[in-house]
């Protein structure tokens, strides 16, 4: 299984953007359908975007028609653009694969995530 790491989150203010960063070492994304899950602060993690191995995309949720997903198949990175971003966006996010996550060993495998808080 491949390790995921997540880059590009930090401190925005309400309205501001930030562009997320997805890349795994021996997943393809060219073969592989992805997503961008969030995790809010005492809540359960919940996908908000996914692209699928031949380059749709769904959005759920509130960041429809703010949030742009999109991926790099030479890079082997998949992108979360944020725009317009609200405080209720706060969390840590994570990407992994779809329609089901990586397990290892029979353990749901996820990557550390990178914090994104948008605070005034």
């Amino acid at each position: 299984q491949g390790q995921l790491v997540e880059s590009g989150g930090g401190l925005v203010q309400p309205g501001g953007s930030l562009r997320l960063s997805c890349t795994a070492s021996e997943i393809r994304f060219s073969y592989t359908g992805m997503g961008w899950y969030r995790q809010a602060p005492g809540k359960q993690r919940e996908l908000v975007a996914e692209i699928s191995s031949g380059g749709s995309s769904n959005y759920y949720g509130s960041v429809r028609h703010r949030f742009t997903i999109s991926k790099d198949n030479a890079k082997n990175t998949m992108y979360l653009q944020m725009n317009v971003l609200e405080p209720e966006d706060t969390g840590v996010y994570y990407c992994n694969t779809r329609p089901s996550t990586l397990t290892i060993n029979g353990r749901p495998y996820w990557g550390r995530g990178t914090q994104v808080t948008v605070s005034s």
